[in-house]
């Protein structure tokens, strides 16, 4: 399902795009393009794609297409790249929210692996401004990444979350 929505829906926009002659396309794509960075440093725009999972390919592959389309027709285009959102109305099965509703149910808070995997988050709103910039401001052919500067290790979310519930 990645390669369908991620690449061929890219290209049916990119195609519009083209086509209709719009003023700019406006690609969301995601920081996990550049792979895994370990527990220091920062992604930049310059940072090299190397993806490691189906989800993060697809959506390399699909950046990349909009930078050929770029390239090859004179496509208008930004890519932002953002980190982990989280926010009203996510999905339940998604980390923030299954970790809050897992306990205030007193369910298991399912952590995968040894729980120190870094994730920089998101506040959507944050990103949905972020976005808009780029759209009203950004000199068009630029990639952006989008990032709350908020890493925590998974260890520490699921325990700001605990405490913010008011659980042990």
């Amino acid at each position: 399902i990645f390669i369908e929505t991620n690449v061929t829906g890219t290209l049916t926009l990119l195609e519009a795009a083209r086509d209709k002659k719009l003023q700019r396309l406006i690609q969301i794509s995601t920081d996990e393009v550049y792979g895994s960075l370990g527990p220091k440093g920062k992604f930049t725009e310059q940072t090299p794609l190397s993806p490691n999972s189906p989800y993060s390919a697809s959506k390399a592959a699909a950046d990349y297409l909009v930078q050929a389309f770029g390239h090859t027709w004179g496509v208008k285009y930004n890519i932002t790249r953002c980190s982990n959102n989280y926010g009203e109305y996510q999905f339940p099965e998604k980390m923030i929210p299954l970790m809050i509703n897992n306990a205030l149910n007193g369910k298991d808070l399912p952590i995968y692996g040894d729980g120190l995997y870094v994730r920089d988050w998101l506040y959507v709103y944050d990103h949905c401004s972020a976005v808009w910039k780029v759209l009203t401001e950004a000199a068009p052919q630029e990639t952006y990444n989008i990032g709350g500067c908020n890493e925590k290790t998974n260890l520490e979310l699921v325990g700001l979350i605990l405490e913010t519930l008011g659980k042990p």
